[in-house]
């Protein structure tokens, strides 16, 4: 997967996830980051990775997503390897 292609499935994911009150808080929470700082946040590197690493720790709300989304669970773990630059622990 291009890093193009990953970083347009984790902004989908961030645009899904901005949509929910709930869940943006319980992200903001999971970065660390407030949410006056999320569109700085955004420009880090890693930050993208992020966000899909958050779905990954939630499997209904990842599931949703990719329903909604129309593409399979194992896509959203590619992307985030391909915007991790290939590190698994990157944190």
């Amino acid at each position: 997967m291009s890093a193009e292609e990953a970083a347009g499935i984790a902004t989908e994911a961030l645009l899904r996830l901005s949509r929910d009150p709930e869940q943006i808080g319980r992200f903001l929470a999971f970065s660390g980051i407030g949410p006056e700082m999320i569109r700085q946040a955004a420009a880090e590197p890693g930050f993208l990775a992020g966000v899909l690493e958050f779905y990954m720790t939630d499997e209904p709300l990842l599931l949703a997503l990719c329903e909604n989304a129309g593409i399979r669970p194992t896509m959203i773990a590619a992307a985030r390897y391909a915007l991790a630059g290939g590190l698994e622990d990157h944190a």
